[in-house]
């Protein structure tokens, strides 16, 4: 929440249509192609999903009848396994375990009532992720084209406490507007994500790069060769002249960090060292400062106000000429810092409601400086400021009661947003919940018995199991001492993991299974929805 307006330009940078802005999310039109770029290049979508089939749900039989009437037999076989998530905003369905189970039951029966066979139901890798939402009475069923969610790059390598989510460093870097046309600095790193984000953002490199694969991979309808040349095209990608650095006072960030930097192949872009923010000096060349300091709640500090007085004093008198961002939580914590930000920008970090800050720092009088000809605040930034309610007023500062764990993932799978009578645990929608759930783990236990991981279908991933979430598209050696792109380090001798680029010789991808059914019409356009 907070990136949608950020989500809703890149989609119009890559060429969506139709693109519109809703609440933690952009809807958009485009063919086959404009969505498998949708996955692979957005840096600020959690998921992809394509709407195919809007209706009145009134009930919990609409529900099932609406969502059997389709044909399944498009998507699935019996073959393949699925999973249903659902967010439900409803006073008619309390729960959306119950919703998914509907559609679960709907999609089971209709295979059954054909041949008396049925598809089992996969909750970690499924080879069909379905999505069904429902506000009120308006239900959309949509077929999930990312998968896991895209905020997992895939070169993260270590982590250290409370990480800050690649969606979010990305969207934090976008609404500063740099691009790669100053050096940029964190000095407060940690693992590196605001980093490897703004590296790859000033060398306009699709995050997807990493990954090992999307959802739409394994839909009937996949065009190995159209993804292929969506994959191997770098011709956007352009060079980067300045220089990154991040600092942290623990050297066991600083090293996490560099591995995640050396993953990544941005070494050469890329500078890691151990140092406290309290001995920042002022640099060389013109910069820029994004930074998520500790806020006191999942990463505490020995006296949290002065460090941010510090802060607020090292911008001051050590950062003169330059732009700095700040992502922090606690009011008491920006007042330390003593300087008169020129725009407070409302986001979400997990469930935290926080403020992204901008600080012009100048020396001298702010008088001397607008004689200057400097400007303090740009006309939109007036603008901004100048909305009312833009925040909750009275904010208390600690986590929402209503959100778990996963949502400080970014990674929602089932959200309800009620909460529920003490007597609903006896209800026969909770009942049905737990069957639910024990017919998942039962089906879970027999699809995976003797079979080999069905997803790890392509020679580069060497065997690796397709549950590993950090993994690559490629062996970890995918590193080459030469750079075959032409991008400085990809291929260092000591920084890259080895032997190989992402692409071969003749410009493919390595690995990627030879696919001989002829490509699909892809000129159709469909419409989709990103959750950001």
């Amino acid at each position: 929440m907070g990136l949608e307006p950020v989500l809703a330009q890149e989609l119009i940078e890559i060429g969506a249509d139709n693109v519109q802005i809703g609440r933690r999310m952009v809807s958009f039109t485009g063919n086959k192609e404009m969505m498998y770029r949708a996955n692979f290049q957005l840096h600020t979508a959690i998921r992809i999903l394509k709407p195919i089939l809007h209706f009145k749900a009134l009930s919990a039989d609409d529900v099932y009848n609406e969502v059997k009437k389709i044909d399944w037999s498009l998507y699935l076989d019996v073959k393949k396994t699925f999973a249903v998530d659902s967010v439900v905003f409803s006073e008619e369905f309390r729960h959306s375990k119950f919703v998914a189970y509907k559609v679960k039951d709907a999609i089971v029966d209709q295979f059954r009532e054909k041949d008396g066979t049925r598809p089992n139901v996969s909750i970690t890798n499924p080879d069909m992720r379905l999505h069904i939402h429902i506000a009120d009475d308006h239900a959309t069923l949509c077929l999930d084209s990312s998968g896991e969610s895209l905020h997992r790059r895939g070169y993260r390598q270590q982590s250290v406490e409370a990480p800050l989510n690649e969606v979010l460093a990305a969207g934090m870097i976008l609404m500063s507007g740099w691009k790669g046309e100053t050096d940029f600095i964190d000095p407060m790193c940690g693992s590196g994500t605001l980093l490897i984000e703004a590296a790859l953002i000033a060398r306009n490199m699709s995050p997807g790069i990493f990954r090992k694969e999307f959802a739409f991979e394994k839909w009937p309808d996949f065009d190995a060769d159209l993804f292929d040349e969506i994959y191997n095209d770098d011709s956007n990608e352009r060079e980067f002249v300045h220089h990154i650095y991040g600092y942290d006072n623990d050297m066991k960030a600083v090293n996490t960090a560099r591995i995640n930097v050396r993953a990544a192949g941005l070494t050469n872009d890329i500078t890691v060292e151990l140092q406290d923010f309290n001995d920042f000096k002022q640099p060389e060349e013109n910069a820029i400062i994004i930074t998520n300091p500790p806020y006191g709640e999942r990463i505490s500090t020995p006296n949290l106000l002065a460090t941010y007085k510090m802060i607020g004093e090292k911008l001051k008198h050590e950062f003169s000429g330059n732009t700095a961002w700040l992502l922090s939580y606690r009011e008491e914590c920006f007042e330390q810092i003593g300087l008169r930000p020129s725009i407070k920008i409302p986001v979400f970090n997990g469930s935290l409601e926080c403020e992204f800050r901008k600080y012009q720092m100048f020396s001298g009088k702010l008088k001397d400086f607008r004689e200057e000809g400097n400007i303090l605040k740009t006309d939109d930034e007036k603008k901004a400021m100048a909305e009312k309610h833009r925040f909750k007023k009275n904010r208390e500062f600690k986590k929402r009661l209503d959100e778990d764990a996963v949502n400080e993932h970014a990674d929602i799978r089932s959200f309800t947003f009620h909460k529920h009578h003490p007597a609903f645990e006896e209800s026969l929608l909770y009942q049905a919940e737990k069957r639910l759930q024990r017919e998942q783990r039962e089906e879970e236990r027999n699809s995976q018995r003797g079979k080999r991981d069905s997803s790890d279908r392509r020679g580069f991933r060497g065997g690796r199991d397709a549950d590993d979430r950090e993994g690559f598209r490629g062996k970890k050696d995918f590193r080459d001492k030469r750079d075959a792109r032409g991008k400085g380090d990809f291929r260092n001798k000591k920084g890259g993991w080895g032997k190989s680029d992402f692409r071969s010789k003749d410009g493919k991808r390595f690995g990627r299974k030879e696919n001989n059914n002829t490509r699909r019409n892809s000129n159709k356009n469909d419409s989709y929805d990103v959750e950001d």
